[in-house]
């Protein structure tokens, strides 16, 4: 019989209640997801492994590895404790692939099953493949072939191919954040990056209209839909709010140097607001200290200044290197060679590196920053993205 089998981790390191429940989470987030593509399969649950059965294991396959939670997934042909059937079974399967002249490796887990040692199993199959096909050698260390063998109470597991999970938390196991989305490599990643941890999220954008470049918009939304991917059978949120009238009070201020500040303190004003009807628990951006000149240590302590107490900033990206990011974003898919335009024509051509709040305190006063929030939270519109697809509501 063929069956999927899911991995994971992180998760035995939990009490043994807290690790039911979150296996209990990563169930639900599984059958969602199958459900989503109109998969037919049977899950079943042990210590350490999921098993899945249906139709189409490859699909099954792909689709459980972009669940948070999940550490790997691999096709097996599953067989009872006989060690007979699991040689035969080991045997069908190497024997499709190796070829004489080629390296090969067994590997045996055994879990709760007496009679045998690990490696006894592991000589027995190598020596019944090296018999089939002759001519190969045996590599322990970097072979040309592996074949897997799990052995535990409830039977064996046969594989040679592996796929890696997105590893973390099962989404849904920690509260939910409001992770500020932009049209660049950075905020996207950092939104994977909390959904990685187990966290739902919602973005939030903040429309700068004219101020923005034209190709802003059309990014912002795809980064939306590609991430959505990432919990496949569950809708992922959006709220998009006009900046625009903002940007056009800000750039009237005389200090022009004290524009990024003024504005990602308005953000997180903004952000502050619409956590509460989120009940989002915390904010999260794709800051990286000394990226540009609103991320130096002094510019992040008066912008984050703002802040109520009891409502984090989390950043976390805070200290990668940029390589690291892109890297990311290539991974999850959003990165994109040649985004076109997102420039912000607000920005001035030599901003303050080291902002006094002072400062920024005068000159906010003189903005009316108070109802200039309650129009960009009065504008906040909602778009839900589910499986790389968007709708407004």
């Amino acid at each position: 019989m063929q069956v999927v089998m899911i991995r994971y981790g992180e998760l035995f390191l939990k009490s043994e209640s807290v690790m039911r429940y979150y296996i209990k989470i990563l169930i639900n987030n599984l059958k969602r997801a199958l459900d989503s593509k109109d998969l037919t399969y049977k899950i079943e649950v042990f210590r350490g492994r999921i098993l899945i059965e249906g139709e189409n294991q490859q699909e099954i396959a792909e689709v459980a590895g972009r669940i948070f939670g999940v550490v790997g997934v691999s096709v097996c042909t599953r067989t009872s404790n006989d060690l007979s059937e699991i040689e035969t079974e080991a045997k069908k399967m190497a024997v499709k692939t190796v070829r004489p002249g080629m390296t090969f490796a067994v590997r045996v887990r055994r879990t709760g099953v007496p009679g045998f040692t690990s490696q006894e199993l592991a000589a027995s199959i190598g020596s019944t493949i090296y018999d089939e096909v002759g001519g190969l050698t045996v590599d322990l260390k970097n072979p040309d072939y592996r074949i897997n063998i799990e052995v535990r109470e409830w039977g064996g597991l046969i594989y040679d191919t592996a796929i890696d999970g997105a590893g973390g938390l099962p989404v849904g196991t920690q509260g939910r954040v409001l992770s500020l989305l932009s049209a660049g490599i950075d905020s996207p990643v950092a939104t994977w990056l909390m959904l990685r941890r187990g966290c739902p999220v919602t973005h939030l954008h903040l429309d700068g209209g004219r101020f923005m470049g034209p190709d802003t918009h059309n990014m912002v939304f795809r980064h939306h839909k590609t991430l959505s991917t990432w919990t496949p059978g569950t809708s992922l949120r959006m709220i998009v709010a006009d900046m625009e009238p903002f940007y056009r009070v800000l750039v009237e201020i005389p200090r022009l140097k004290n524009r990024c500040i003024i504005c990602k303190r308005f953000m997180l004003r903004t952000a502050t607001e619409i956590a509460k009807t989120e009940r989002a628990l915390a904010l999260v951006m794709g800051d990286n200290i000394g990226q540009v000149a609103s991320q130096t240590l002094v510019n992040m302590g008066v912008i984050e200044s703002v802040l109520p107490p009891g409502l984090p900033l989390i950043q976390p990206l805070i200290t990668y290197e940029k390589q690291e990011t892109v890297d990311i974003a290539r991974r999850i898919g959003t990165f994109i060679d040649s985004p076109g335009d997102l420039s912000c024509n607000a920005v001035p051509k030599h901003p303050d590196i080291a902002a006094s709040l002072e400062s920024i305190l005068e000159d906010e006063e003189k903005m009316d920053i108070e109802n200039l929030l309650a129009g960009v939270v009065d504008s906040a519109r909602l778009y839900i993205a589910l499986n790389g697809e968007i709708k407004e509501k």
